[in-house]
């Protein structure tokens, strides 16, 4: 195995779990040279993650899988019940944001599979199972990473960055003295995943019940998932017997009658580290931060720490941007992902009432709220969902049309070719100025495009298909979409990093002063 490792790459990704794996897919993307490592030989067959959100189905279709390269289920609603009040909230979750689902169910070992392959389709991407990193040394300029193969050779490889990608117990993270923050739930909870459930069941519900809370909701595969919250005095062992299994499922089916895939116990922690990052090595997904299950925004949150990591890591091994605009992926991910623990420990005090009286106080309290006009979208819609906007980070600071250090959306596009594709697919892997109404690709004279493509940008325009019109040139990606009228005013023009938030805009007369702007943040790395 050491003979085939390679002794220099750009970047060195710890963990090949989902989290490290989609980001191998954005690096091989981006033509970085990576390497990969895992202790475990192969993916793991059990049920893990099992819910992601409309923003993480986004960024695999920017890591390339395609909307069938793994199985999910779409949820078309999360219902939340009291024994005593019943249903005290019905969150709405049909329909699509970004041309994705609000929310669906997985297997976890079939996004594994999908990542993977398309890692496989990257050849500046090595991946090495059976290899642990057992020590590295961030100095000079470079990380040299010594790794033991399952033969038990060591093996010296030296890296531009290292990624920290694996998991709750990382080495990565203890090796830079990073500690977790937070408390841990005090609960255990025992999970059951089964095979075989009778019935129609197709949506998430929460049993609130003080007595033992258990959420229950439906996977692909024919698969459903139990979470039930242990009771003081209860012990492992007598949690995952048979016999309790049977007990516990007994209200839905006869677990006889299924197959169990798996029953553990688990502990819910809510942490999160005070810096993703310390010098040239990088944390990402559960080693930065453990978010609890109540919010579905565990594996989430580790795919939105690739998407914003990996572009910048890219940018700066191919001499695109200064090495500081890497400061910007802690400024921008652990804020958003602190407020996203926030809301899981606050759906977990819905979920887990202490005691009967407390359970008729809060959820009968929320009952009343969302009959107040006004109050539904907040208590059983997506607005208490912390948005992912920046306060700080890598992009012009001032005020635009567009929300700056936002994402902007996506939307279906007409291109040249006459089909129809998405905005994300169009604009591809690179930082675009897109012009609103306007001809991106003669905003810019000879000199700017050229500094423009160099620094790694591209131009795409949109036209509003209502008024049908044609961009006279003949080089500019085209995208006609209905809804782009709503998005800004016609005349505009703004700058999408390939994480697809906003990085500056104004008016398309000034698109070569916005370009220069945006090339000398790049270029200077000066972080706002």
């Amino acid at each position: 195995m050491s003979s085939t490792l390679p002794s220099e790459v750009d970047v060195l990704v710890v963990g090949y779990g989902p989290v490290g794996a989609a980001i191998a897919c954005l690096l091989g993307r981006f033509g970085v040279r990576t390497l990969v490592i895992d202790k475990a030989a192969d993916i793991l067959l059990a049920p893990r993650a099992i819910a992601l959100d409309n923003e993480a189905l986004r960024i695999l279709q920017l890591a390339g899988l395609a909307d069938d390269a793994f199985a999910k289920i779409a949820i078309p609603y999360v219902r939340m019940l009291c024994p005593v009040v019943g249903e005290f909230s019905k969150i709405d979750m049909s329909g699509t944001i970004d041309g994705h689902p609000k929310l669906v169910t997985f297997y976890q070992p079939d996004l594994e599979r999908a990542l993977r392959a398309q890692v496989a389709t990257h050849d500046r991407v090595t991946v090495a199972g059976s290899v642990e990193l057992k020590r590295f040394v961030d100095a000079d300029g470079a990380v040299r990473a010594t790794l033991e193969t399952a033969d038990r050779a060591e093996h010296v490889v030296q890296a531009k960055f290292l990624v920290g990608a694996d998991g709750a117990s990382s080495t990565v993270r203890a090796a830079i003295g990073q500690e977790f923050v937070g408390e841990t739930y005090a609960e255990d909870w025992l999970i059951v995943d089964a095979l075989g459930v009778p019935g129609h069941f197709d949506h998430v519900e929460f049993l609130c019940d003080p007595r033992r809370p258990s959420p229950h909701m439906v996977a692909p595969g024919g698969r459903t998932r139990w979470e039930f919250m242990l009771r003081p005095g209860e012990a492992r062992e007598d949690m995952e017997s048979d016999e309790t299994i049977r007990r516990l499922l007994a209200p839905w089916a006869d677990a006889r009658e299924l197959t169990i895939e798996r029953k553990a116990v688990y502990r819910f922690h809510a942490r999160s580290c005070d810096s993703y990052s310390r010098g040239r090595v990088f944390l990402v997904g559960d080693a930065a931060h453990v978010t609890p299950p109540f919010a579905g925004q565990g594996l989430v949150a580790g795919l939105r720490d690739a998407a914003n990591l990996a572009w910048k890591l890219a940018w700066v091994v191919h001499d695109r941007a200064h090495p500081s605009i890497l400061d910007s992926y802690d400024q921008e991910r652990r804020p958003h992902a602190v407020k996203m623990i926030a809301l899981a420990k606050l759906m977990g005090r819905l979920v887990m009432p202490r005691t009967a009286a407390t359970a008729v106080l809060i959820h009968g309290a929320l009952n009343v709220v969302r009959r107040v006009p006004g109050m539904r979208p907040y208590v059983e819609g997506l607005e208490v969902k912390p948005k992912p906007h920046f306060d700080r980070g890598l992009f012009m600071k001032g005020r635009g049309r567009m929300r700056r250090g936002g994402v902007i959306p996506q939307f279906n596009v007409r291109t040249p070719q006459d089909s129809i594709a998405r905005s994300d697919d169009v604009l591809g892997p690179s930082i675009a100025l897109v012009g609103f109404g306007a001809d991106a690709a003669v905003l810019l004279r000879a000199a700017p495009r050229q500094r423009w493509a160099e620094m790694g940008g591209s131009t795409a325009s949109i036209v509003p298909e209502s008024h049908g019109e044609q961009l006279p040139n003949g080089a500019s990606v085209v995208l006609e979409d209905a809804i782009a009228p709503r998005l800004v005013r016609r005349g505009w023009c703004a700058v999408v990093r390939p994480d697809r938030t906003v990085l500056h805009d104004g008016p398309a007369a000034d698109a070569e002063r916005i370009a220069s702007e945006v090339i000398a943040l790049v270029a200077n790395g000066t972080v706002r």
